[in-house]
């Protein structure tokens, strides 16, 4: 069994490659929160398309009558997940399991997990762009806004790291 892991120095100039390309080609950097708020969009739209018209939120992913999920952050996102998904693959990382800490259940996990995510995506909406946007793009960018905002990522994380510590040894 290959557990290998690719060089990061080599995947961080490919990221940033990706960047580049991305600024060339379609004039701005790359990031991941807006495709899932366009998901969002489409599934409101199926579900209450009334309210998602008239929305100030949703409806603006509605320009010129087209689907809200025909923008290329969705398929950047949607290659970005399938590209994983080949590299798990391919190295033979699949494994059905939930890792955690032996202190910790199975379902309390997940139910961390699943809070965790959803407190994420609300602050990357909230604050317009998530941490591969603010990272990646606007530090790129040289914006002192987005270099503060890893700062307190990382320095957030640390500090939450410290109180959960029991869950994992």
């Amino acid at each position: 069994m290959n557990k290998r892991y690719t060089n990061p120095y080599l995947i961080g100039v490919c990221l940033g490659l990706v960047l580049l390309l991305a600024f060339y080609t379609m004039g701005r950097g790359v990031g991941s929160s807006a495709s899932f708020s366009r998901i969002a969009a489409f599934g409101m739209a199926l579900v209450a398309p009334e309210h998602t018209e008239t929305n100030a939120y949703f409806s603006k992913y509605f320009g010129a009558g087209r689907s809200p999920l025909m923008a290329w952050l969705v398929f950047l996102s949607l290659g970005a997940g399938l590209g994983a998904l080949f590299s798990a693959f391919i190295s033979n990382r699949i494994k059905g399991e939930v890792v955690r800490g032996p202190a910790i259940g199975v379902s309390a996990r997940l139910w961390l997990a699943l809070g965790g995510g959803i407190l994420s995506g609300f602050a990357a909406r909230l604050a317009r762009g998530c941490t591969s946007g603010q990272a990646l793009t606007g530090a790129s960018e040289l914006a002192l806004g987005s270099w503060v905002f890893m700062f307190c990522i990382f320095g957030g994380a640390y500090a939450t790291a410290y109180f959960f510590r029991k869950e994992w040894l």
